[in-house]
């Protein structure tokens, strides 16, 4: 399946009917060369620049087969190419110290091209040179004042690219993939016509070149190559899952008032069961791995008759330590944190208060933290947590394995995900425990059972606020993940702008059609409108939560395809609609399963949406009405999402239609 073709000084190498590798010496494959990056960290945000102190381009090649074995000899290097399976598999032995890389692919000028992970910004990123880098994704990530003004500030304004989630994986309309097996910095670019370059900061261990007939073909692939999530608990969608703090008393009211208005309730997520600290950010929490017995007090005992009632408890951890804790105090005695490269440990300002990081390349103190997680949080009877953070590892930390920082910064979120799956498996409790994480790299799918989309500002903005989280899972999903949910009214309340009561209702409406439906309270509770605020935001939020649930079989059959084929649950349309170039472009928009085409309401004041339906049979899901393909302007008023569904579907759907209509 896998040929090699020669025609004077070009070489190809063609595979299912289609260049994969093309080599002249006008457009040369390789180059490589030598740099030194240079890197700035404040607040996990990171400035990166590279000193590239030399570049040769190799041109001189010699192809040869040997059985299924195809080698290209450049001299200074050597690129070696095997089919497997559905892909080829390429590795590169080089003479010489070399850590940078650049190789060219062949790209169709009229070619989309999707994943890189996480995306906010850019869905499509044709035209675009895409850094691989996990760190935080900032605020605002536009060039708005609040993003200035948190640059200015504190060195946190987010760029169009920056994310919690970077992947060096990229499918395109073409029906091929490439996914690069390596750690180091990254850059794609796809601003070229013919072709797209990818320019690694090391020599990677391998690079994987996918072909199918079709995107849901090549989806299958690439998720067996990377690994699929765990299947989440049958119980994370019977409702929505109440992100509430304040200790039992507060949170045993809030779930009664949610429930009088007929809200189902399929968890309540409790960060501060480890205690609260204020700082000039907002509400923070402890960082010390162990219940708050005054906050909630007999906890496990609580969460065992939460469980009877239907009702799961969830926390909180991450990889920090805080230096006043007694986990701190243990973990430094035993050398268990990353150190510094002038002595002592690392040392990093989150916010405003310091904290020591766990050093995750040391294989004791991963058992350490992940004892910790078994006898703290399971034993308390947690049925699951938000395992957060991951992206703050410094490139100048000293590592218990001697691996450098550059190389290792991606990694970490990867073994932070790998722990917490070992945790759940040690405890036989895969079935029906969870944990949700924020920052991930290539591999980390096959750990974490379910990722959400971060800190989002609390507003209606494109780069970093609710229209921000539909490109992310979309990404996302392109780039292997299938189960993905957002804070329901976001995160980050900064100076001005605080949650509204419209974005709250209409973020919510948007989570009812997610693969989970969650809320949380923001840094700032006292200035954000909750779930609870006033009773129409209270009732509109039960009726959801209903919708959400009722949802639960569709959504079920969903997780299932996953699992079977790898398609995500928020779908791209070009996934079931390939031969339309018009879905390219759409980012606000998606199919939820298979049958359910969802149009969000993410801008201010709108009661309209305009949504694009691809050629098929599609009906209101409120109405009953059967819409031509094509672009069409549709009501939307609260409590009724411009949502379509196939008519050739299921007919629960259409049950779900009917049943809440009637409001």
């Amino acid at each position: 399946m896998m040929e090699l073709r020669q025609r004077g000084d070009r070489v190809e190498i063609i595979f299912k009917n289609q260049v994969a590798l093309s080599h002249s010496n006008a457009q040369p494959l390789l180059a490589l060369g030598r740099g030194r990056g240079q890197y700035s960290m404040g607040h996990g945000s990171f400035k990166i620049r590279d000193r590239v102190q030399e570049r040769t381009v190799l041109t001189s090649c010699t192809p040869s087969q040997v059985r299924e074995q195809i080698t290209l000899d450049f001299g200074q290097a050597a690129v070696h190419l095997k089919q497997e399976k559905a892909r080829i598999k390429l590795t590169i032995s080089v003479s010489g110290e070399y850590n940078r890389l650049w190789l060219n692919l062949p790209a169709a000028r009229e070619e989309a091209v999707f994943g890189c992970g996480e995306q906010f910004s850019a869905l499509n990123l044709r035209g675009r040179k895409v850094p691989i880098w996990c760190q935080e994704q900032g605020i605002g990530r536009g060039r708005d004042l609040i993003t200035i003004l948190a640059q200015l500030t504190h060195g946190a304004g987010g760029a169009w690219h920056t994310t919690y989630f970077p992947q060096p994986t990229f499918v395109t309309t073409a029906n091929k993939y490439c996914h690069v097996d390596g750690s180091a910095y990254m850059e794609f670019d796809f601003t070229r016509k013919n072709r797209h370059q990818l320019y690694c900061w090391e020599i990677p261990r391998a690079i994987y070149l996918g072909q199918a007939d079709n995107p849901p073909q090549l989806l299958n692939d690439l998720t067996s190559l990377l690994g699929r999530q765990p299947p989440l608990p049958e119980w994370a969608n019977n409702g929505a899952w109440l992100g509430i703090q304040g200790g039992r008393e507060k949170v045993q009211k809030k779930l009664a008032a949610f429930q009088e208005a007929g809200g189902k309730a399929a968890a309540i997520w409790c960060q501060d069961w480890q205690g609260i600290r204020m700082t000039s950010f907002g509400k923070q929490l402890m960082w010390d791995w162990k219940e708050d017995r005054q906050l909630y007090p007999a906890l496990s005992q609580w969460t065992e008759e939460l469980k009877a009632k239907g009702i799961r408890f969830l926390g909180y951890i991450n990889t920090f330590l805080a230096l006043e804790g007694e986990l701190y105090r243990e973990a430094s005695a035993k050398g268990y944190t990353v150190k510094h490269p002038q002595g002592g440990e690392y040392h990093i300002q989150i916010t405003d208060f310091p904290a020591a990081l766990l050093d995750l390349s040391n294989p004791e103190a991963c058992t350490w933290i992940k004892g910790i997680i078994k006898r703290n949080l399971v034993g308390a009877g947690l049925s699951g947590w938000m395992a957060d953070f991951g992206e703050y590892l410094p490139v100048d930390a000293v590592l218990h394995s001697g691996e450098s920082g550059e190389t290792f910064h991606n990694k970490y979120p990867v073994v932070w995900a790998k722990i917490n799956q070992e945790a759940v498996a040690e405890v036989q409790r895969t079935e029906d425990m969870l944990f949700f994480c924020r920052a991930g790299y290539a591999g980390t799918s096959a750990y974490a059972p379910l990722i959400w989309a971060g800190d989002q500002l609390v507003n209606w903005s494109l780069a970093d606020g609710l229209a921000s989280v539909i490109p992310a899972g979309l990404s996302l999903g392109l780039s292997g993940v299938g189960h993905h949910c957002s804070d329901i009214g976001g995160y980050t309340t900064v100076g001005w702008i605080k949650r509204s009561k419209e974005l709250f209702l209409r973020w919510a409406e948007l989570a009812a059609f997610s693969p989970v439906m969650r809320t949380h309270e923001g840094n700032r509770p006292e200035v954000n409108h909750q779930f609870d605020s006033d009773r129409e935001t209270l009732e509109h939020f039960a009726r959801m939560s209903r919708i959400h649930a009722a949802l639960k079989p569709y959504i079920r059959k969903a997780m299932e395809e996953y699992q079977e084929v790898g398609l995500p649950l928020m779908r791209h349309l070009w996934l079931h609609y390939s031969d339309d170039p018009s879905l390219h472009d759409l980012k606000y928009q998606y199919l939820l399963g298979r049958d359910l085409l969802v149009a969000p309401v993410y801008r201010k004041g709108a009661n309209r949406v305009k949504v694009y339906l691809p050629r098929d049979q599609w009906l209101h899901l409120w109405t009953g009405k059967e819409y031509k393909p094509g672009w069409h302007t549709v009501a939307a008023p609260l409590g009724c999402p411009a949502v379509f569904r196939r008519k050739a579907g299921t007919e629960l759907l259409a049950d779900i239609g009917r049943m809440f209509t009637s409001r």
